[in-house]
């Protein structure tokens, strides 16, 4: 089997200026997505993340490198490309004087394949009950919510998520990262871009770091946090009739001594090991923060 057939994307030496010279908003990009993965694009505002996901689904069209989205390559977009991809963006761009099932009963007709039913897409993101309100009268949130659900209604093998949980309170993110997961387990590939390294964290396989335009890292978090976390164990220790709170590098030989000595000695509180966050991580490597 062509090893090809498993990457649902591959880019390579993508550059893209809006202003058509070299102050590029994308440099020499290159990534590739396998079948299956949840791809993390992580970076601050302005990084090059809408940029370089706009130019996968076709709304920027390619000036310079090669990008493969689920087998079509995006310099001769066919419409059948869209029959396998789905989008939810931040901006929700839905039709504000048709209700919610309105809106996603249009879009099912655009498609060539077996769509999902409406109703059940509904319920899924907990808009049951308001089905029939007009989509302008949503709230920013709830207006979100129905473009989540629009993204699913294709059944897309290739999913583009761009901050899935952005505005949404902590029940109703949840239960989109619980989808999210779901849909991974059914084989569905999913390109993630956010700025929220928690969900980066909790959902993807690698994670790219982008900032200024390039990439800087391509890594798993669990590889990441191993490679640049600082193995930690924070310790609470009686000494002396008071409560002493002391942090041990496990990697440091002379901290590793002070520890068991610390352990044998006195009478311990509370003992826990810590990683660097993911956020934490970013800024290490990049030098900087991601807002």
């Amino acid at each position: 089997m062509d090893e090809g057939m498993n990457k649902m994307i591959k880019v390579s030496n993508l550059y893209h200026s809006y202003s058509n010279d070299d102050n590029y908003a994308v440099k020499d990009v290159s990534f590739e997505i396998e079948k299956g993965e949840i791809f993390g694009f992580l970076g601050p505002s302005g990084a090059g993340k809408s940029t370089t996901q706009n130019i996968l689904v076709g709304l920027l069209q390619l000036q310079q490198g090669q990008v493969e989205v689920a087998g079509y390559d995006v310099k001769h977009i066919k419409n059948k490309m869209f029959n396998k991809i789905g989008m939810s963006f931040e901006q929700s761009n839905v039709y504000n004087k048709m209700s919610g099932l309105e809106n996603l009963e249009f879009y099912r007709k655009l498609f060539d394949v077996e769509t999902k039913d409406p109703m059940d897409l509904i319920k899924l993101v907990g808009l049951e009950g308001k089905e029939n309100i007009k989509a302008g009268k949503y709230s920013k949130g709830m207006k979100h919510r129905l473009t989540f659900a629009r993204s699913m209604i294709n059944n897309p093998e290739m999913w583009f998520l761009d901050e899935p949980t952005t505005g949404l309170d902590p029940a109703i993110a949840s239960e989109i990262k619980d989808i999210i997961k779901r849909e991974k387990e059914k084989g569905v590939t999913i390109f993630l871009t956010t700025h929220n390294m928690y969900i980066a964290d909790e959902l993807c396989d690698r994670v790219a770091f982008i900032v200024d335009g390039t990439i800087r890292l391509i890594d798993s978090p669990k590889a990441l946090k191993l490679k640049y976390g600082e193995k930690l164990v924070d310790v609470e220790y009686f000494k002396d009739g008071e409560l002493i709170k002391d942090s041990f590098s496990t990697v440091i030989k002379e901290e590793k001594e002070r520890l068991v000595e610390v352990i044998s000695k006195y009478d311990i509180q509370t003992m826990h090991t810590k990683e660097a966050t993911l956020e934490e991580i970013f800024i290490k490597v990049t030098g900087r923060g991601l807002v």
